[in-house]
This record gives structure tokens, C-alpha cells and sequence, in this order.
């Protein structure tokens, strides 16, 4: 390889960038609870992409592709993942859990791949596969013994995994956006999807909401304001624009691990700002869930070495 076509140095400025946003990501899951206090999740949602299309809308131009993929990634990211995950928090799932099991969306994403791309999967990525479903029963243990759950719910726990396949949903939108457009524009396209989500979410309110709540927001707290603008523009707009900096700067097999950051940095934050208590079985299906995520990341290349 060439001075010309090495890849860039990991620099004290990337590393410090990296960690941000671990940080960022993993704090948002208490933001998420705190903001769920006052508002129902629909209106978090709304709120949440208010915040996160003003005011870079009026400077950010729209990307050039097609408007069905910018649709798309904003119904299976905003409403599907975050309006998933909302109410997941809002009927009984830790901000520390959720922040383990939404990862699962990695293995989502690599049976979506499977499915509608044909994409083959790694002996890491099968063993992967196999460590994620063991600790998935870990956590299904909770409900089975009663008493056991913690402070979580079944139906929240079912409704993160969905959370996290929907996630997966928008992964494969974003893959087939990138074939179909030469020059993609990330912050861009993330700025525009941002404006999709907002009227759905008012919908859903209105529909689903009980009309006492419906004007709840305007007396919320000051904090919570603050938690929804965290997640509008730290979490969504900084976190992903830091983000895909890394990704045009380094491979990805150097940046991805810093992933693995956000579920300790959210288990960390959980259980100090709220006070999250973790059962046993929670502690092996997360002990697993990690355990899935180095074998997928790091497993081909050990794999390789053996070889």
C-alpha cells in the first residue's frame, strides 16, 4: 500500500471524536427516560425531530436522490425505531437494558442483508448469531420466573427488539440509497429524513393519545426540553455527523468497535442517574450480547490469522 492510498492515522483528535460520541450515545437512553416523564412518545418523537431539523434545514441542502429512499429511512429510523423504542421505555425497559439490546440490530441487519441483498454470512457473523440468541433467552428468563423481571416488562423488552429490527430496516434503506447515488451526502440526507418523522408522530399522537395528555408538553419542566434538544441535535445531528467523519477518515472495522462504548457507557449511566437495577439473568444476557458483538467485529480476523 502507498503513502497515497494508506489509510489516515488515528489521531488524538478521531480518538477524542470516538469517545464523544460513545458518550453521547450512551447518555441519550437516560435523556430518552427523563423526557418520557412529561410526554407521551409520540410527542417525544415529534419533539425529538423538531429539534433535530431546526434550523439545519434552512441551511443544509436537500440531497440529490431519489425523495422515496429519504421516505423510507425516515419511517423505519424515526417513526419505526425511536417511536418503537419510546414506548419501550415508557412501558417497562430500562435506559440501561435498552441501550444492550438495541444492539442487537446488528444481527437484524445481517439476516435483512441475508434476505433482500444476498449478502453471505461469516462464520463470526453465524457464531455471533448463536452467542446474541443465547443471551436474548437470558433475558426472556425474567419473565418466565416471576419476580424476576426487575424493572423491566415483557412487552417492553419485545417492543426494544423491535426497536432495534427497525433500526436494522433503515440500515439496509441507507445501503440501498448509497448503490443508487454516486456522491451521497450523509448530513444532508440525515437532516432531510429528520423532517419525515414529525407530522406521523403528531398523527399518532392525536390518534392514540389520551386527549388529557395532548397538551401536557406545554406545561413540561425546563429539563425536559433540555433532554429533547440532547437528543435532537447532540444525539441525532452531532453524534451522526462525528460519526460519519470517522467512517470517510478510517476503515470500518477501526471505528465500529468504538460501538462497543455505548452499552457500558449506558448500563454506567442508568443505573447512576436512575437507578437501574440489574437481575442476574440481565447481567448474563448482556455479559452475551457483548460477548456476540467481539466475536462479529474481531472474529474473522482471528479466524484469518488461525488460517
Amino acid at each position: 500500500m502507498t503513502a497515497a492510498t494508506a489509510p489516515a492515522s488515528f489521531s488524538t483528535r478521531d480518538l477524542i471524536s470516538a469517545l464523544f460520541v460513545v458518550l453521547i450515545w450512551g447518555t441519550n437512553f437516560v435523556a430518552m427516560k427523563v423526557g418520557l416523564r412529561d410526554l407521551t412518545p409520540f410527542q417525544m418523537g415529534a419533539a425529538r425531530y423538531i429539534f433535530a431539523v431546526l434550523p439545519l434545514i434552512l441551511f443544509v441542502r436537500p440531497p440529490k436522490l431519489p425523495v422515496k429512499w429519504i421516505v423510507a429511512y425516515g419511517l423505519c429510523q424515526g417513526v419505526g425505531q425511536f417511536g418503537l423504542l419510546f414506548l419501550s421505555l415508557k412501558v417497562g425497559m430500562s435506559a440501561s437494558l435498552a441501550s444492550v439490546i438495541l444492539q442487537t440490530q446488528v444481527f437484524f441487519t445481517a439476516f435483512f442483508g441475508f434476505a433482500l441483498l444476498h449478502e453471505r454470512a461469516s462464520r463470526a457473523l453465524q457464531a455471533g448469531l448463536l452467542l446474541a440468541a443465547v443471551g436474548l433467552v437470558c433475558f426472556g428468563m425474567n419473565y418466565v420466573q416471576p419476580g424476576h423481571a426487575g424493572a423491566t416488562t415483557a412487552g417492553g423488552f419485545v417492543l426494544c427488539l423491535a426497536a432495534a429490527a427497525m433500526w436494522a430496516a433503515s440500515n439496509i434503506v441507507v445501503r440501498r440509497a448509497q448503490q443508487a447515488t454516486p456522491q451521497f451526502d450523509v448530513v444532508g440526507f440525515m437532516v432531510w429524513c429528520s423532517l419525515v418523522p414529525i407530522l406521523p408522530f403528531i398523527g399518532l399522537s392525536l390518534a392514540f393519545d389520551d386527549p388529557a395528555t395532548r397538551w401536557s408538553w406545554t406545561s413540561a419542566p425546563l429539563s425536559t426540553w433540555i433532554s429533547t434538544a440532547y437528543l435532537g441535535w447532540m444525539a441525532t445531528i452531532l453524534g451522526y455527523a462525528m460519526w460519519t467523519r470517522l467512517l470517510k477518515r478510517h476503515p470500518v472495522n477501526r471505528v465500529a468497535p468504538f460501538s462497543l462504548g455505548v452499552p457500558v457507557v449506558g448500563i454506567s449511566a442508568g443505573m447512576i442517574a436512575l437507578g437501574d437495577v440489574i437481575t442476574g439473568w440481565q447481567w448474563a444476557g448482556i455479559a452475551l450480547i457483548v460477548a456476540s458483538l467481539i466475536c462479529t467485529m474481531f472474529g474473522g480476523r482471528w479466524l484469518g490469522r488461525r488460517g
